[in-house]
């Protein structure tokens, strides 16, 4: 299983969009110990094995969600 996660960053016009391998309560957990200061840094591994740091006090805000396969077109 993968989440799909999206972070704000403070004086960014773009959003981080990456996928991350695990559950969504695993990514939750990483992001409630970046945003209540238990962690100065919030880390976080693609699919692809890249490695993302994120200063904690930068993050505007996070999305976390599943990323299942989206049916697009005529078909969906």
């Amino acid at each position: 299983m993968s989440v799909e996660v999206k972070i704000g960053i403070d004086n960014n016009p773009r959003e981080l969009a990456v996928t991350i391998p695990g559950t969504s309560a695993e990514v939750n957990a990483k992001v409630s110990a970046a945003l209540d200061g238990t962690d100065a840094v919030l880390e976080l591994v693609d699919e692809k094995g890249s490695r993302m740091l994120v200063p904690s006090t930068k993050i505007a805000y996070v999305e976390v969600g599943s990323s299942e396969s989206r049916r697009v077109g005529f078909g969906a």
